[in-house]
């Protein structure tokens, strides 16, 4: 009777560990994703504000443009 007891105990353990085994790895292939994905949106903003200052430059500079011509 013990021996069974034992050994349902061992089954459930196993099965408990096998669980936390694939979650495990489900979580650090989603960890891993989800950087891949961080380290795109890092770039992308990073070029979006690039293109932003270089915007913002060209703007400036027709106004600086629009001003000299308005004065001559």
């Amino acid at each position: 009777m013990l021996e069974k007891q034992i050994e349902t105990q061992l089954d459930n353990l196993k099965s408990q560990l096998d669980e936390l085994l694939s979650r495990h790895e489900k979580l650090k292939l989603e960890n891993e994703s989800l950087r891949d994905q961080q380290d795109s949106l890092v770039e992308e903003r990073s070029r979006l504000i690039e293109k932003n200052e270089q915007a913002r430059a060209r703007v400036e500079a027709m106004i600086t443009r629009l001003k000299a011509m308005e004065s001559s």
